[in-house]
């Protein structure tokens, strides 16, 4: 696993995702596109997530010391498949009993997609995990086809703006309406916004101009 640190202002605490790796025979490392399609075909994406789950409920205070900060907010991204797998949410709760950790340090991610296709699921299920204390994310936002109204139905946290509409936002008026409008309507209904693969101080402060969180 690799533990990215995600820029936040000065008084939002520190916050990282977590992302899934794999090393090949030569010490290179893989990216999830080219396993992860392969592990959802064969109904492993739950075992996965579960053994993400572990190891960062694990490693939570050993991370807090590592990245010497007081509160930490770790991402972890969960499959759509794991929304219905039976005692998926029984094993999170006996992980967050067995490792007692503050409220707040971690926060769940899953897809703008994976949430429609499951939308009563998904709200059931993210009404369960804050009830546990950990905060929930929409992931790639503004890549589905369906109307910002599902947003009302889903209790979250943070929305991811997709990366297709932040990495251009300096260039393109299309992406920065799209943008700015994601921006807003996160504002309004209390949740934090997050630019994906904002990879430059440019975006970065183009982003920040806009009022984007993270």
């Amino acid at each position: 696993m690799r533990y990215l640190p995600l820029k936040t202002g000065p008084d939002a605490g520190v916050h990282i995702e977590v992302l899934l790796r794999m090393i090949d025979e030569k010490g290179g490392l893989i990216l999830p596109g080219s396993f992860l399609p392969a592990a959802e075909r064969y109904n492993l994406m739950p075992a996965i997530d579960r053994w993400v789950i572990r190891t960062v409920f694990s490693r939570y205070r050993e991370l807090v010391q590592q990245f010497d900060c007081g509160p930490l907010t770790c991402a972890v991204n969960l499959s759509g498949s794991s929304l219905n797998a039976e005692g998926f949410f029984d094993f999170i709760r006996e992980q967050a009993i067995e490792h007692d950790l503050p409220k707040g340090a971690i926060c769940f991610e899953i897809t703008e997609t994976a949430a429609i296709n499951n939308l009563r699921q998904a709200a059931a299920f993210m009404a369960e995990i804050k009830a546990l204390g950990f905060l929930f994310a929409l992931d790639d936002f503004g890549t589905g086809t369906s109307s910002f109204g599902y947003l009302k139905v889903l209790p979250v946290d943070f929305l991811k703006i997709d990366g297709g509409f932040v990495q251009d936002i300096g260039h393109d008026p299309i992406d920065k309406a799209m943008t700015e409008t994601i921006n807003r309507i996160g504002h309004i209904m209390g949740m934090k916004t997050v630019g994906e693969f904002a990879t430059s101080e440019t975006v970065i402060g183009d982003l920040r101009a806009i009022g984007v969180d993270f």
